[in-house]
């Protein structure tokens, strides 16, 4: 395994037990990913003004960065999920997007959401970066 999960019990449950507290990399290399956002392979903007839409591609294309550096979503040590315009609503279909993508495979590893004011294009409303080990 190159990422050890930890829930120390004496911390409260994950919220929604869609993360860890603590995630330890074991593997022999580190992957900083970049800002993943909702922009497919031709650098079309998907979902233009909707939040579950735009964290689906961005989700994808974090996916697809993991497949590139040879570790999968097994070895995502860290992420975080930037939202503009963040409501309590929104973290429903924005976890639910990102399940669609990885599916049984979640990487349900330690993660930050986070409400911002922008993001690098006003158009922009999901962006999610990462670290993640290669075993």
């Amino acid at each position: 395994m190159t990422v050890e999960h930890i829930d120390p019990p004496e911390l409260a449950p994950p919220v929604l037990g869609i993360y860890h507290h603590i995630a330890i990399g074991r593997g022999s290399a580190v992957v900083a990913i970049a800002g993943q956002i909702a922009v497919d392979a031709e650098g079309e903007l998907v979902g233009e003004g909707d939040h579950a839409a735009q964290a689906e591609q961005a989700f994808q294309n974090l996916k697809v960065a993991l497949e590139a550096a040879g570790c999968g979503p097994a070895g995502l040590l860290k992420y975080t999920v930037h939202v503009v315009g963040h409501r309590p609503e929104l973290v429903g279909p924005i976890f639910a997007a990102g399940r669609r993508v990885f599916g049984a495979d979640w990487p349900r590893t330690a993660s930050t959401f986070l409400g911002v004011e922008a993001l690098g294009a006003p158009e922009w409303l999901i962006e999610i970066d990462a670290f993640a080990v290669i075993p």
